[in-house]
């Protein structure tokens, strides 16, 4: 459940990730060069994208496509290619790290357009530096350039600026870290560390190496230490052969925790009533009424209320009964583990 791509740089309310290119308008090579129409092919539509920018400046690629959007777009995904990094991040994690404030700006440039692409990577400071319509459909092209010494600017400072996050979110105390707001603290710097991931991965090409960074598995080992530290007890009244509970326990354990055992800091009070209700024609029906509550024994707060009720049929009462308890089984196991994972999000500090 944890797990897509994040960036900086605003408006990210979208379902899926997203690669955002930022478009400068001023002071770079031609991001407005005028099209014209059937103009003499370009030596770097056939030659290569070094005959119009420096291979030592600059990083291109030549895209195409039958609009010029479309080549624009293309030339875009050639150029992330060039990175080979594709790190993928909980979507949900990266709305909250835009959410909370726990982003770090960088003024690429006045007068920025932002275009989304839908399931791509992000790349922050490419540009488009020239473009070509040929005659006829599909004949479109696009030159996507990338400045080295402005993304080495840029990278290394969205770097220094997701160190400091991590560093803010992963200083605790032992007794601060082993909670369940440790836990999502591990698995948010995760996130953010993956992010420096694909952000080393530019400045590798571009020619600023980055040594040193600590790689978002590291911090998810050490939000399962945390949750390993911490076992959830589950406690529930008029079980039957533990089903009620056995579908609460995976819950927990899909997220890395161990449930079981007693004095717990954390417990889950789960009480149900099974009442027989009335009778349709030869269907007897039964009902389950299930309130489940989690705990901070120390504090005695409740964390995380959850009931429902189910209603089931059949020609016999003790079917009907089973057939309550499945139903019961499948919603904990449809809603509950989205309902804690939407819980511990909401742990995570902003800024």
């Amino acid at each position: 459940m944890f797990m897509t791509r994040l960036f900086y740089f605003l408006k990210l309310g979208v379902t899926s990730l997203c690669l955002v290119f930022v478009f400068a308008s001023c002071a770079t090579p031609a991001a407005h060069a005028p099209v014209a129409a059937r103009a003499p092919e370009p030596r770097w539509v056939t030659g290569g994208p070094h005959e119009r920018f420096s291979g030592f400046e600059y990083l291109t690629a030549v895209g195409s496509g039958n609009s010029r959007q479309a080549a624009e777009m293309d030339a875009f995904r050639q150029l992330v290619s060039t990175f080979g990094v594709t790190v993928q991040a909980d979507i949900r994690l990266a709305e909250v790290y835009r959410r909370t404030g726990a982003v770090a700006t960088h003024d690429v440039a006045f007068g920025q357009e932002i275009i989304l692409g839908a399931g791509m990577d992000n790349l922050i400071g490419a540009e488009i530096g020239d473009r070509w319509e040929g005659a006829g459909r599909g004949n479109s092209f696009a030159l996507a350039v990338l400045n080295r010494a402005r993304a080495i600017q840029i990278y290394s400072e969205m770097i220094r600026a997701n160190l400091e996050i991590i560093d803010n979110l992963t200083n605790m105390s032992p007794v601060e870290r082993n909670t369940f707001a440790g836990f999502s603290r591990y698995q948010f710097a995760a996130v953010i560390a993956d992010m420096n991931t694909n952000y080393a991965a530019v400045l590798s090409v571009v020619g600023a190496p980055v040594q040193g960074l600590r790689s978002g598995d590291d911090f998810r080992r050490g939000a399962q230490e945390i949750a390993a530290a911490i076992p959830v007890g589950i406690n529930v009244s008029n079980d039957r052969a533990g089903r009620i509970q056995s579908a609460f326990a995976r819950a927990f354990s899909d997220l890395g925790f161990r449930t079981g055992g007693a004095h717990q800091r954390y417990v889950l009070n789960v009480n149900l009533v099974i009442l027989p209700t009335d009778h349709v024609g030869q269907t007897v029906f039964s009902r389950m009424e299930l309130s489940a509550n989690l705990i901070d024994t120390r504090t005695g707060a409740v964390l995380l209320p959850y009931a429902f009720n189910v209603r089931e049929g059949h020609r016999t009462q003790s079917e009907a009964e089973n057939r309550v308890f499945i139903a019961a089984e499948q919603r904990i196991d449809r809603e509950y583990g989205d309902m804690l994972s939407d819980y511990l999000f909401q742990l995570i500090p902003g800024r």
